[in-house]
């Protein structure tokens, strides 16, 4: 059910979102345009497996604080207070930025990390389906397109197919693209990518297989940090929608560490 959660570290943080069972926690991290209820449900099952759940809203997102533009540096702040004395992280998207960078804050405290087509759009660059993807978003950002406009070809552009979302999706994420658009970019160029590398704890870097340039940047990563490589297909960008398949990966991992 919604909940507000706290969190200690130094400081208490408060986010609205969902929370389900008991157990080793797990911080689900969610991308752009979407809450956590929308993104992670289909992983709400694990939660009977032993683990406890925590999927916040992020601010600027569903009933979380209000913020200007999305900012992965902040979530960061927030996902490692949450992370309590230890926690595995799961971050899709925008949302494994901010899992990126609290892992390298609390290495001690990161039990895993798997990262579902991260926005690391820094990465891949040396690949031109890498380059072409990245391009295309920048161009998006430099455009002036009414935002009804701007939803669609953000959605398009990441390999999410806007016919396939329910109207009340689409309806629900138009108000978050003021958000997305004045928020700090993905291409952000100083990834905490050598703490990564020297980090102990478990690495996964998964890509749904439906796009070149995703491929170019998750292979890229995985490289750098030292993380395993698995793709996962069916759902394109949505990887945590195509259900047993990522529940199965992320389960036997899990089970492995705690």
């Amino acid at each position: 059910m919604p909940t507000t959660f706290t969190g200690s570290e130094g400081r208490t943080t408060y986010l609205h979102g969902e929370e389900w069972g008991d157990g080793t926690p797990v911080v689900l991290v969610h991308g752009s345009l979407a809450t956590a209820a929308e993104e992670w449900q289909v992983q709400r099952p694990l939660a009977d497996e032993g683990f406890h759940l925590l999927a916040p809203d992020r601010r600027g997102c569903g009933r979380s604080p209000a913020a200007g533009g999305e900012d992965f540096l902040r979530d960061a702040e927030d996902i490692a207070v949450l992370m309590g004395d230890g926690a595995h992280l799961v971050g899709h998207s925008y949302g494994g930025l901010g899992v990126l960078f609290a892992a390298a804050r609390r290495p001690e405290a990161t039990l895993s990390v798997a990262l579902l087509e991260p926005a690391a759009f820094a990465l891949g660059q040396h690949h031109p389906a890498g380059r072409a993807l990245v391009d295309n978003l920048r161009r998006m950002w430099d455009q002036d397109t009414p935002d009804e406009q701007w939803v669609i070809g953000f959605l398009k552009a990441v390999g999410s197919n806007p016919d396939e979302f329910p109207p009340d999706f689409l309806a629900a994420a138009l108000p978050l693209v003021p958000v997305v658009r004045r928020g700090r970019p993905g291409w952000y160029p100083d990834l905490p990518l050598e703490e990564l590398a020297a980090a102990t704890f478990p690495k996964l870097v998964v890509s749904g297989g439906h796009s070149a340039g995703f491929d170019a940047i998750c292979n890229d990563l995985a490289k750098r940090i030292g993380a395993s490589r698995k793709v996962v297909e069916s759902a394109g960008h949505e990887i945590q929608l195509a259900g047993t398949p990522i529940n199965n990966t992320l389960l036997a991992r899990w089970r492995a560490i705690r």
